[in-house]
């Protein structure tokens, strides 16, 4: 299974995190957190401080990122799509997130998060990683992601 990165900006205090749009190719117009596909021999840690450099041109610390879940996404009749995603939230970065020509990032209250526009899984294990929980996480979707057949969420 292919292994991808998320990560998310969080400002615990404010009760608020950075979530950008998709403006392009896979998840086009859903709301995420920054992230990617590794490249050749990259750590997840490297490849989340480029991806997000790459998307919202704001640099980060490999130390000061704390993974928070691994999530497990298959997709019934399109496994090209299937991949296993390492899910970050760091409190520290450099920089202001500024839309690129993939991400356009937006800062949002976590009581009010817009799961309308996200992907349809993000409502069933984001509030608990906002809470404080480390998860590891199953979801089969259906061929095209619209619907969840079974999931399975542990926390660890």
């Amino acid at each position: 299974m292919q292994k991808t990165t998320l990560l998310f900006l969080y400002k615990p205090k404010e009760q608020k995190i950075l979530l950008a749009m998709k403006k392009r190719s896979f998840g086009k117009g859903k709301w995420n957190g920054v992230g990617g596909k590794l490249n050749d021999k990259e750590t997840i840690k490297e490849a989340l401080a480029r991806e997000t450099q790459e998307e919202i041109n704001v640099v980060v610390n490999q130390n000061d990122l704390t993974q928070v879940a691994t999530l497990d996404f298959s997709f019934k009749d399109n496994p090209e799509w299937d991949q296993q995603s390492h899910v970050f939230f760091t409190e520290k970065w450099n920089g202001d997130p500024t839309e690129s020509e993939e991400m356009n990032p937006k800062w949002y209250s976590i009581d009010s998060l817009p799961f309308e526009n996200m992907w349809i899984d993000d409502v069933h294990w984001l509030p608990l990683v906002l809470e404080g929980k480390k998860l590891n996480a199953s979801f089969l979707f259906n061929e095209t992601g619209s619907e969840i057949i079974d999931m399975k969420i542990k926390e660890i």
